[in-house]
């Protein structure tokens, strides 16, 4: 290859970094609370189990959530990835408004999403626990896969869909938490994912 081959190809190389880094940059907000409003869960229309890429998924509710993404963590190679290869840790009431989220220091891992302040909470614990999740995504679709792809921290997002139970014929199951009461292990909500806006 030429020198300008060379170069040109470096700068190709160069502008889908650019491009990537744009593409998963936070997305800021004045301070502020996003979304007032709490998530909604009420009896599914229909617990008929479904099927989808060699997992039986049972629902327990329909659930739509509007929330302010908090964090994103992305799997590939842990036993859950098949089924959920993607959780949002969301933020809704005070874990939506900036001038919060700007004393907190939030992280995942693990599937489990994490965090922690100095000095006083800027919300009583308990508030930020009935205002935050982690949530296990499930596309139903391709087309959901692709858009919950694209969501950027920060992001205000509006997924609709059903919280489920998860089974295999090995044995191997995951059950979603039907409150927004508690914290730790089995707290995250396991969603397949039917409709999702993610605007800014």
């Amino acid at each position: 290859m030429t020198r300008r081959g060379w170069l040109a190809l470096a700068f190709v190389i160069a502008l889908l970094g650019a491009l990537q880094w744009a593409r998963q940059r936070p997305l800021t907000h004045a301070p502020g609370m996003r979304v007032a409003e709490e998530p909604t869960q009420t009896p599914p229309r229909s617990s008929a189990p479904v099927e989808l890429d060699g997992f039986t998924l049972t629902p327990l509710a329909d659930y739509r959530i509007r929330a302010r993404v908090l964090s994103r963590a992305d799997y590939r190679w842990d036993a859950e990835s098949a089924l959920s290869p993607l959780d949002l840790a969301l933020g809704w009431r005070g874990m939506s408004d900036s001038a919060v989220l700007a004393r907190l220091e939030i992280t995942q891992a693990a599937r489990y999403y994490s965090y922690r302040w100095r000095g006083e909470p800027p919300l009583p614990p308990q508030d930020i626990v009935r205002s935050s999740a982690n949530v296990h995504l499930i596309p139903a679709d391709a087309a959901v896969a692709r858009a919950l792809a694209r969501v950027r921290v920060g992001a205000l997002v509006d997924l609709r869909g059903q919280l489920v139970a998860a089974q295999r014929a090995d044995g191997w199951q995951w059950r979603s938490s039907l409150t927004r009461e508690d914290s730790g292990a089995g707290a995250c909500e396991l969603l397949l994912v039917r409709e999702v806006d993610a605007g800014h």
